[in-house]
């Protein structure tokens, strides 16, 4: 069994994307301008924007997160994105998800202008992708994609399971798996909520996506000997093991998989640092065509 080590992996490509942004400001550019709306209290979201801001700076991105109270009215969200849609200094922009009930996500998605949307949600990027053309592809989809290629773990031919049929992971990674380029062509099952036989699918993956939110859902014996599993999932539940009395658990029940595996995401430290790293790359290349 290998670790595939998304933050080891995520830290190499942090420096790459490092010496690019050097390189630039030292010719009397500005750097990447990288921007996060966040709307509400959801303690995940707080963290996860805390880890962009974190890594931005690493990279010598410049960074902003503007917050809204769990009241924001939709109006003023709309409002700041098409300010932000307008601001040729700043090269993209997120807004973090979940979003309070009283705003429609779609609605906000949709705002967002298709060459700033850094988080690939925008249905022109995902049409895009779906078509092969170049474009934003969500930040997970793209981080697991990256942690294969930087390992060298080709899935050309092979068989690739994903569990979970969400826009944001399950159907772009499948996509993205089954697509006629170097880092794709492999044969692609999807399976959701509905399907049936599901031990009988997971139990003929060669690669192996689990993206369900469900902790230790995929036990040993629907894992194949020597399969790639790739871990997704991230739920915080309680254990009387550590000094918080929580821990952080994946999709995938790791302690009897992982025996099994060729190779295998921790979590944390998995696919999630991959998915920050992502989003870097995306402004980066959003970055490159503002400048222009």
């Amino acid at each position: 069994m290998n670790l595939l080590d998304g933050k080891a992996t995520s830290a190499k490509i942090k420096q790459e994307i490092t010496e690019k942004v050097n390189e630039y400001v030292n010719k009397g550019f500005r750097p990447p301008h990288l921007v996060a709306i966040i709307a509400g209290n959801d303690g995940a979201s707080e963290t996860y924007v805390g880890h962009k801001e974190k890594a931005c700076a690493q990279v010598g991105f410049t960074s902003e997160v503007i917050r809204y109270p769990e009241n924001v009215e939709e109006n003023t969200i709309l409002k700041k994105i098409v300010e932000l849609n307008n601001d040729k200094e700043i090269d993209g922009f997120i807004v973090q998800l979940p979003l309070p009930k009283q705003v429609n996500e779609q609605k906000i998605i949709e705002t967002i202008a298709p060459e700033k949307d850094v988080d690939g949600f925008h249905p022109v990027n995902l049409g895009k992708m779906m078509a092969g053309l170049p474009s934003f592809v969500s930040a997970t989809p793209k981080g697991i994609v990256e942690l294969l290629r930087h390992n060298n773990l080709s899935v050309s031919g092979k068989h690739c399971v994903v569990i979970g049929r969400s826009n944001i992971v399950g159907r772009p990674v499948s996509v993205l798996l089954s697509q006629n380029n170097e880092y794709g062509n492999a044969t692609v099952t999807l399976c959701h909520s509905r399907t049936k036989n599901l031990k009988d699918i997971t139990k003929q993956a060669d690669v192996l996506v689990v993206s369900m939110g469900k902790p230790n859902f995929v036990t040993a014996d629907m894992v194949k000997n020597g399969a790639i599993v790739v871990d997704v999932g991230i739920t915080r539940i309680k254990s009387d093991k550590t000094k918080s009395g929580f821990k952080l658990v994946g999709d995938v029940d790791f302690e009897n998989v992982a025996p099994k595996s060729s190779y295998i995401t921790p979590v944390p430290g998995g696919v999630g640092p991959m998915t920050i790293v992502s989003l870097l790359l995306n402004t980066w290349q959003a970055y490159l065509s503002n400048i222009k």
